[in-house]
């Protein structure tokens, strides 16, 4: 009897455990929903240091799929020939503001449960061009990010610079901007898209109907990717 007493409190405990890190888990991805919703959120109507302008306002869902992540985490994933999609941005940024409910919206249409998310503001390298127009590294990337680029190469834009005539200088050097989507599959990467309507001129103008179909049609191509649909790809910023 003592044994039986003890095997099914051991069992008792075992589902215990088992409930307590499906619940851990469970919170972990509400409390990178919520922080995400807040954070870009928070920014409604403020005023963007860097330009001055008025930050658009967007309404991100409780229920969003972002799982925070970071190059590393990314590169890990990669490496273990995962599929997933992952989010580069930053939350101040006007292109990304553009497009953020829209591609929330098309994931979860799409099935898409964990959409991961890189804020690529502070980790990406910074390269300035001097009086010569020599490119120099003015900061050095973070943790993973050299790396990332290198296995990102295949579908990421070029890195380049303006003059002070406004000439465009190639640094040599690919770059992840934001917005950047990039579809991963079985470890590799597939595709990158900007997200963002070719009928958008600038950053900050009003979205039309047209311009939200058309950045759906993107959403929808990109995430389909990881279902072995077809991909399509557009203009960033």
């Amino acid at each position: 009897m003592k044994k039986l007493l003890f095997g099914l409190a051991v069992s008792a405990l075992a589902l215990v455990l088992v409930a307590c890190t499906a619940n851990k888990k469970e919170t972990t991805l509400d409390n990178d929903a919520l922080r995400f919703k807040k954070e870009y959120e928070d920014l409604n109507g403020t005023t963007r240091e860097k330009d001055g302008k008025t930050i658009r306002e967007v309404n991100i869902p409780e229920d969003n799929p972002i799982v925070y992540s970071n190059c590393t985490e990314i590169l890990e994933m990669m490496n273990d020939k995962q599929s997933f999609a992952v989010y580069f941005g930053f939350t101040d940024c006007p292109w990304c503001r553009s497009c953020v409910e829209t591609m929330i919206a098309s994931a979860k249409d799409a099935g898409i449960t964990t959409l991961y998310y890189v804020d690529v503001k502070e980790v990406r390298d910074t390269l300035v061009l001097d009086e010569q127009n020599n490119v120099k590294v003015e900061k050095e990337g973070g943790e993973g990010y050299a790396e990332l680029i290198s296995r990102l190469e295949s579908v990421l834009d070029d890195y380049a610079l303006s003059d002070a005539e406004g000439n465009e200088i190639a640094t040599g050097e690919k770059r992840i901007y934001a917005p950047n989507i990039v579809i991963v599959k079985d470890g590799e990467p597939l595709t990158k898209v900007d997200g963002t309507s070719s009928l958008q001129t600038d950053a900050y103008q009003e979205l039309t109907d047209e311009m939200v179909t058309e950045m759906q049609e993107i959403f929808k191509a990109a995430f389909g990717l990881l279902n072995d649909k077809a991909a399509c790809s557009v203009k960033g910023c």
